[in-house]
């Protein structure tokens, strides 16, 4: 597989990654990973988790961890405030008052959450587990994302190849619903087009 036809159509600083992960050894696994990473990352612009919703959205997507909506107002366009209450006293976070849930956010191009899988990838690149997260988002972009495509066993799916069938699966397990998935397709498609053309 020639990944230099993906110049040009990924930022260089993603490019330049991309020969530090070995699982990717052809045009089906790039392109779903890549189409996957687009999407999760706004066009690989953000690789930090924003978290600036409104209170309405804060009740439609997370109402499970506020009493009613009016409270969820109140958390209404504060992002920190808003990942301490939502990502507390799970993935190894402790509780609101820690501030864990805005330290361990979402890192990455596929957003790592949680100070237990945030540890777990540090660990298996050799750092130690209380590594800053932000590394994640500077440093390991790509290669936090690849961690999760091996130790969620997503690299098979993506040898099955880059229909809509295999992208919803992958979309699934990434992001637990269908989010964004025409998007996701169409990216896929596109990086596979570039690959094998």
């Amino acid at each position: 597989m020639d990944i230099t036809k993906l110049q040009g159509s990924i930022p260089d600083m993603i490019y330049q990654q991309l020969g530090a992960i070995p699982e990717i050894d052809g045009p089906l696994r790039m392109s779903n990973f890549l189409g996957q990473c687009k999407l999760e990352s706004a066009g690989f612009t953000k690789f930090t988790e924003n978290l600036n919703y409104s209170g309405e959205a804060l009740w439609s997507l997370f109402s499970k961890h506020f009493t009613d909506q009016a409270e969820a107002e109140t958390y209404a366009r504060q992002p920190e405030k808003i990942a301490n209450r939502i990502y507390a006293n799970r993935m190894g976070n402790g509780d609101e008052a820690s501030g864990d849930g805005w330290l361990h956010r979402g890192q990455g191009a596929i957003q790592i959450t949680g100070a237990d899988n945030q540890g777990a990838f540090f660990k298996s690149i050799g750092l130690p587990e209380d590594s800053d997260p932000q590394l994640i988002a500077t440093t390991y972009i790509l290669t936090s994302a690849a961690w999760f495509f091996t130790t969620h066993g997503l690299w098979t799916i993506c040898d099955k190849g880059v229909d809509m069938a295999t992208v919803t699966i992958l979309t699934e397990k990434i992001n637990g619903g269908t989010n964004g998935l025409q998007q996701r397709y169409q990216y896929t498609q596109e990086f596979h087009n570039i690959l094998t053309q």
